[in-house]
């Protein structure tokens, strides 16, 4: 895997400007705040995101993939401003689960997710080397 990041551009905090990958690849659905049974372990936006990671890794697991792996996360926020007042928990989470590994990313506000409880879906691409 090789970070893709031009000599004359700051670095960005959190992700990467893209990356170059070979291997196998693993595609994970948009991941929400519920548990394996479908319920939802936290209404706030912090909590949701923990477990929309967890979720994420727990996938990831049953392809042999590990958070390293991922190349690319999607997140889908309902409110941005959550996320903005959000970011030091949500690195401290991220670094957590994800570990100090910055994908290319990108995240946008929609006007609503499927499930109406959820406040941030995640969607993970990973390429697992040869």
């Amino acid at each position: 895997m090789k970070y893709l990041q031009p000599a004359d551009w700051a670095r960005p905090k959190g992700y990467s400007n893209g990356i170059a990958a070979s291997g196998r690849f693993v595609f994970v659905s948009g991941m929400i705040g519920w548990d394996a049974q479908g319920t939802f372990v936290a209404t706030d936006f912090v909590g949701q995101v923990r477990q929309a990671l967890q979720n994420a890794v727990l996938v990831l697991a049953e392809a042999g993939a590990k958070p390293e792996h991922i190349v690319r996360m999607n997140w889908f926020l309902i409110d941005k401003s959550e996320y903005i007042n959000a970011y030091q928990q949500v690195g401290a989470v991220y670094r957590e689960i994800i570990g100090r590994h910055y994908p290319a990313m990108t995240a946008v506000q929609v006007t609503g997710l499927i499930e109406d409880q959820a406040r941030v879906e995640i969607d993970v691409t990973a390429v697992v080397p040869d």
